[in-house]
């Protein structure tokens, strides 16, 4: 089975990066040692304190595999760079929906780095289902979770939040 493209702003990309060196050198090595000192210290292979320091090694073993799965994975999308003719990944997005006036923008992005309370939604949200691919001044039906929305694309930017 083929992996899926993971889409990353650059700014993404650079946390994701720094997130996996530092688990990779600082984080690992501060477990491992108190791993370490834990079995040292006496008692049985039942000590609560090395079975601990166990689990989260394990943990962090597991992000450090997934962060290079998804590093592996990543279409670096930079919004700066692509044309504002319709929304694509990576584009600042102004809507207004048109039953209730108000407007909204965002960025749309990859679903890693989606922060909805930050004003960045995933490329797979119903929302931004509906606006990829559509230009300024077009209506968009949009069936949500909370129901069917009707929004108007106002404008269709290379700025970011």
């Amino acid at each position: 089975m083929a992996e899926q493209e993971i889409y990353l702003t650059p700014a993404g990309l650079r946390k994701l990066q720094e997130d996996l060196v530092y688990l990779k050198t600082v984080r690992w090595r501060e477990v491992a040692s108190s791993m370490r000192d834990a079995l040292f210290s006496g008692g049985s292979w039942e000590n609560p304190d090395y079975e601990i320091s166990k689990m989260e090694l394990a943990y962090i073993e597991r992000r450090i595999q997934i962060l290079e799965n998804l590093l592996g994975n990543a279409k670096v999308i930079d919004g700066q760079e692509i044309s504002t003719d319709q929304v694509r990944v990576g584009h600042l997005v102004r809507i207004r929906d048109m039953d209730t006036g108000e407007e909204m923008e965002f960025t749309i992005v990859g679903s890693v780095e989606a922060d909805p309370a930050a004003s960045r939604i995933s490329h797979r949200s119903p929302v931004a289902q509906a606006l990829l691919g559509r230009k300024v001044g077009e209506l968009v039906n949009v069936d949500a979770p909370a129901g069917q929305f009707v929004y108007k694309i106002l404008s269709i930017s290379n700025e970011t939040l």
